[in-house]
Formats: structure tokens, sequence, C-alpha cells
């Protein structure tokens, strides 16, 4: 005998059931999901972490690597030649002199020129890129003058080539890079080469590689600053000037 149909409830609307009780999470799911939330805290909280020790160390950072640089220009370039904030007084030359210069610093004394500081830099030393920077003071009458230059970094062979670096030269009282000092800034190109190849400058028997390369690097590159100083003093600070020394866009520092 067949039972006979429930009556529907009056207070859902005609056609409606009603809604299924969920069923309850299970431990091994609300586990799970636990661990889900946590590690998205951990991790957001780490990122910020993160984020605030490089906001903090950024800066001292930066003073680190402007006290290492002013420490090797000091070397060429003393401070008491000049008064302006020489580090942002910048312009970077690397695109327009074709790889031979790279960033430029302008030295002024009261408003005045005095020097030109330069990167430049040798591919083609016996263990690769050798980097240099150098001094072109420009107070003078007629043709610039070498104030000094450094290897700024290099890997040529200890006890070797290694006498490029004047922290590395054995002789003391007479470094192997001191020869560039003073030196006529418009001494043409083909005179910057080491006597064995015909030009005017000092080697070191057995490691004839590492003097070329850097001899023929500063001549190039003193070429270049040379040609153009009067525009390069000219172009703003954080500027990039083109091949023939115009500033074609501006850069952050």
């Amino acid at each position: 005998m067949s039972l006979p149909p429930s009556a529907p409830d009056p207070a859902l609307p005609p056609g409606d059931a009603p809604a299924p009780i969920p069923a309850r999470q299970s431990p091994a799911l609300r586990g799970a999901l636990r661990a889900a939330f946590g590690l998205a805290a951990f991790t957001a909280a780490f990122t910020a972490l993160m984020a605030f020790t490089h906001e903090i160390t950024r800066e001292r950072i930066r003073a680190a690597v402007a006290e290492q640089q002013m420490r090797l220009i000091d070397e060429i370039l003393p401070r008491a030649h000049y008064d302006n904030a020489l580090l942002a007084d910048m312009i970077d030359a690397d695109g327009g002199s074709g790889g031979a210069v790279g960033r430029i610093w302008r030295a002024r004394r009261g408003g005045e020129p005095v020097a030109l500081v330069f990167e430049t830099f040798a591919s083609d030393g016996y263990g690769g890129r050798i980097e240099l920077i150098a001094a072109l003071d420009i107070r003078g009458e007629g043709q610039s003058q070498v104030r000094g230059v450094r290897v700024s970094a290099h890997r040529e062979t200890p006890g070797l080539g290694d006498y490029i670096d004047p922290a590395k030269d054995r002789d003391k009282e007479h470094p192997w890079i001191a020869q560039f000092s003073g030196v006529d800034a418009g001494l043409p190109i083909a005179r910057w080469a080491v006597r064995k190849d015909g030009g005017d400058f000092d080697y070191r028997t057995g490691a004839t590689v590492s003097a070329r390369a850097v001899t023929r690097a500063l001549g190039h590159g003193l070429a270049w600053v040379n040609a153009r100083k009067d525009a390069l003093f000219a172009a703003p600070a954080g500027a990039r000037p083109g091949a023939d020394g115009q500033t074609v866009e501006p850069v952050s520092q």
C-alpha cells in the first residue's frame, strides 16, 4: 500500500526545494587549508622583509660604491684640484664612443673646467678585459695632458702581467703605469704603443701583451675625449653624448 505524498512546505514558494545541508569539512581538508594559508602568510611576510631590507641597505651600498670610486679617482686627481661634486657631474659616453669610453666625470673649480676623469677599456689583455680610469688635465695652455691612470679591474697573470696595476707592481719607486702621467694627450695615435711595436712607451719583458693592451686602449680613449672636451663639459649632467660629442638623451646616474 503506497503512502500518500507529503504536503508541500507552505513557507517555500511552489517548485522550490529545501537547500541541502553542507557536509562538514574533513580534518584532512582543514589541515591542508591551514597549511596553504600559513605558507601564503609566510611568503608575504618574507617578501615584505626582503623589500624592507633592500630599502634600508640600498643607500649604504650606494655610499660604499661611491667611496670606492672616489678612492681610485683620488689617486689620479686630488680633490684639492676641484670643488664641485664630482660623482654627480657625470655623463655616460659608452654608446656614443663605440665602447672606447664609459662614464666621464667633469672636474670644475669655481665653475671653470679643470679635468675630465673617464673610463676606458681594453678587450685584448692576456687574461681578457682590462678596465682603466684616467684623468685628463685641461687647465694648461695648448694641448691637455694626462694627469694619471689606474687599472680598476683586470685578470692578468699574477706576478707577470699584473704589473699594470701599481698595487701589484714590484717597482714601487717607478711603477710602470706612472709613465703616462704628464704625456701630451694630443700625441698621435700611432705613438700610443709599446716600444716593441714602434711606440713611445715601455713594457716589461715577458709580459708585452698586458702593456700593449693598456697603452693602446688609453690612446684611443684619450683621443676620443680630448677631441670633444669642450662639448663634453657643456653637456648636462646625466646625459649620453653621441659620437660627435653632442647630447642625444638623458640618463639616470
